[in-house]
């Protein structure tokens, strides 16, 4: 994987990631960007259907401060950290409703949320309000809130989960994100095959046995 010329760049030179699959440098002095090594990019590598991918960055660790997010419902409306303050998130992030294992999950944590105190279910995806909308209502899915990042690049970008190569480039990785009443992250798991659903058990008895 090497840079290239468009893309994302940062004020600092670092070597950004763009949702092309390809590792973009800042500019140089005559005006023209560098081609650097991928070494210098900090990437989670990822599985689908056994292929390698990557995402841009690094998930959050347990312990670390997540950064606020700006997300979209199916109204229209804006979600965000401020909106959830003072109550438990988990973030069910994956790449479109329009895929079985993503449908599952968005299932599994509905039938768990109402069972969890203070607790709010963010279901995460690139997916438009409106598809995310028509899917929970034939669905019958009340219990989570269905959350787009569509408007909101900084998402993918503080909690490093865009995919940058492969088939799915530009969505989302598959992850499970757990935060407590203070936006700290007390579980965190990156699915390494996209195609298989996440730990559905670890994330809960992490809310279960947290007060």
């Amino acid at each position: 994987m090497t840079c290239c010329r468009q893309g994302r760049c940062f004020a600092d030179n670092r070597c950004g990631c763009g949702s092309q699959g390809n590792l973009h440098a800042g500019a140089n002095n005559a005006g023209t960007s560098d081609v650097i090594s991928s070494k210098n990019i900090n990437m989670e590598t990822v599985y689908f259907k056994g292929n390698p991918c990557h995402t841009c960055g690094n998930i959050p660790n347990v312990g670390d401060k997540a950064s606020c997010y700006n997300l979209v419902t199916p109204e229209l409306k804006e979600i965000n950290c401020h909106d959830l303050k003072g109550c438990r998130v988990v973030m069910n992030i994956f790449p479109s409703l329009d895929t079985p294992v993503c449908a599952a999950s968005v299932r599994r944590f509905n039938v768990e949320a109402s069972k969890l105190d203070n607790t709010t279910v963010l279901c995460i995806s690139m997916d438009l309000p409106f598809a995310a909308g028509r899917f929970c209502t034939a669905e019958g899915i009340k219990d989570v809130i269905p959350a787009s990042a569509f408007r909101s690049p900084l998402f993918a970008e503080n909690y490093g989960l865009e995919l940058v190569d492969g088939p799915l480039a530009g969505l989302l990785a598959r992850a499970v994100i757990v935060l407590d009443e203070d936006r700290k992250v007390i579980y965190s798991e990156l699915v390494q095959e996209i195609t298989e659903e996440p730990h559905y058990d670890e994330a809960l008895d992490v809310l279960r046995h947290t007060k």
